[in-house]
């Protein structure tokens, strides 16, 4: 057995040779395994002297500070109200030493790095209305209220299906009740849902109980109906006071409306909506829509449009969430 395996690392061996022979000088062969473990060498093919490593590891030490990004903390904004936070990038030392032993003969060294979130969180700034993302993160989200339309509900499910996009769908509590199988059908395609009130009140025009109950009957059929655990609500019409913040927070969630409206109720051109769209794009944007016949036609243009200028569309909770989209630092990998 032993004899084998030995004549087995020898031929090995010998076709390595051969290779190498073949396929130019002895300084194209970089990397050697041994035990599972890379060993770096110079591009001359002579493994890192202890000394070496170290001047690789403070090489890494000494350009870390230069590369790292901060985060930026939530805040309250005069016009926007409350803004998310967005994580900071700082060089894993470790991570980049190792994998610069694993990288012998690069150009340069192939830095990793980790996130670090904000010190003040989106959370908390207290009972405040969220409108939009943080501005540094060119990220979108598709929010569709639905109290009706349910026609225009698998045609738009499959153009996200067909574009790749996820949405965050609030559902009205009383909608949900009677449509379950078509909830259903949203939340197994991989949408986000959320909650839009029970009845699509006029939340400010309602007491203080009423306003609990509308938001808690449906955050009941959420997660009785659903298994959902919810955070965001989006009130009807974009009407609220003081109270509805304070009560909606009282039930873990926070309070969204939206950047940009469609407008789709009123039954606009598809044209006209994806041009509008698309001229008011910005970083963080949350893009109002309905199931109409208007948000049918026009979903895939406002997805292509947004596309083409750079954003990625999430859903509400991955725009509004701190985590960065990719690395703004060239060649940056972040584990």
């Amino acid at each position: 057995m032993k004899i084998k395996k030995a004549a087995l690392i020898a031929a090995t061996m010998l076709m390595m040779l051969v290779f190498i022979k073949m396929n130019g000088d002895v300084s194209n062969f970089i990397s050697t395994v041994k035990a599972g473990d890379a060993i770096a060498v110079f591009s001359g093919g002579h493994p890192l002297t202890d000394h070496e490593k170290k001047e690789l590891y403070d090489a890494i030490v000494a350009e870390a500070e230069s590369k790292s990004i901060p985060p930026v903390d939530a805040r309250i904004d005069r016009i926007w109200r409350a803004i998310p936070g967005y994580n900071g990038l700082v060089v894993d030392i470790e991570k980049t030493y190792n994998a610069a032993l694993r990288s012998p003969g690069a150009d340069a060294i192939p830095y990793r790095y980790k996130e670090i979130e904000p010190q003040i969180k989106l959370e908390q700034l207290g009972p405040q209305p969220i409108y939009r993302g943080n501005p540094n993160k060119s990220m979108i989200s598709l929010m569709i209220n639905v109290a009706w339309g349910n026609e225009y509900i698998d045609p738009i499910l499959i153009t996200l299906e067909e574009k790749g996009v996820k949405a965050t769908f609030f559902l009205d509590g009383s909608w949900l009740k009677k449509n379950v199988d078509i909830a259903k059908k949203i939340q197994e395609a991989g949408h986000e849902m959320s909650n839009h009130a029970y009845s699509h009140p006029d939340m400010s025009n309602l007491g203080h109980t009423e306003q609990y109950n509308q938001i808690a009957k449906t955050e009941d059929l959420l997660k009785q109906l659903l298994n959902v655990e919810n955070k965001w609500f989006a009130p009807p019409s974009g009407s609220f006071n003081a109270a509805t913040l304070q009560i909606a927070r009282e039930q873990g969630l926070q309070t969204v409306l939206w950047t940009i409206d469609t407008v789709d109720w009123r039954k606009p051109p598809a044209a006209s909506v994806i041009r509008k769209i698309s001229a008011k794009l910005e970083p963080g944007a949350l893009i109002l829509m309905h199931p109409t016949a208007t948000t049918r036609d026009a979903l895939a243009g406002m997805i292509d449009s947004a596309k083409t200028k750079g954003y990625v569309i999430g859903t509400v909770s991955e725009t509004l969430s701190s985590e960065r989209i990719a690395p703004l630092v060239e060649g940056a990998n972040v584990f």
